[in-house]
């Protein structure tokens, strides 16, 4: 790189010193400009992903945004590291998964759950809002690890070798549970629950 810093040869005349360190500040900048700009492409492309993903295990549009807001500190903290030897992607899952989990041991002293399960599965309507909040209610039921691999699964349609990765489960925690949880969502959904 023709702009790269060469400490100053001792000796050397003061102007040259000056113009190698001036020089030496220009690309650091240029290289800094570009490096928040290849992260604010990231955040813009990835954001209403993460943010409906966090929605999905906390069901609260304020805490995803706040949890999605967490991921994306945690990855600018080390995006000089990461930016071209990981896949961002999957990094972005992980850290966003931390934090839900992070969240909710925090709050699970403090928190009351009100919620009451929807109705006879005989009595659902074709209302989508109705199936989405029945479904999110459901849901809610689960651990939160159960949660997870079921929205990273189904709602994401990450393969089961992913959502390990993403969990840093085995392949077969991934399986056996996420077979659980929809057995247990079905319990409570019915069979005759419409899939959206």
């Amino acid at each position: 790189m023709a702009d790269t810093w060469n400490p100053p040869v001792e000796g050397a005349p003061r102007d040259t010193r000056q113009g190698l360190m001036t020089r030496w500040g220009t690309a650091r900048r240029r290289e800094q400009t570009a490096r928040q700009a290849e992260f604010t492409a990231f955040v813009v492309s990835t954001s209403p992903r993460l943010r409906r993903t966090a929605y999905l295990m906390c069901r609260d549009w304020h805490l995803a945004q706040d949890l999605t807001q967490i991921t994306f500190a945690k990855m600018y903290a080390t995006w000089g590291r990461i930016r071209h030897t990981t896949n961002l992607e999957a990094y972005s899952r992980r850290v966003l998964m931390n934090a839900v989990f992070d969240q909710k041991k925090r709050r699970s002293d403090s928190e009351l759950v009100l919620a009451e399960l929807p109705e006879a599965p005989n009595q659902w309507h074709h209302d989508t809002a109705e199936l989405h909040v029945a479904l999110l209610r459901a849901l809610a039921t689960l651990p939160i690890r159960d949660q997870a691999i079921v929205v990273l699964r189904h709602w994401e349609d990450q393969s089961v070798e992913a959502v390990a990765s993403i969990l840093d489960v085995s392949v077969s925690v991934v399986k056996t549970q996420n077979s659980r949880a929809l057995a247990r969502l079905r319990a409570l959904l019915g069979e005759d629950f419409v899939r959206i």
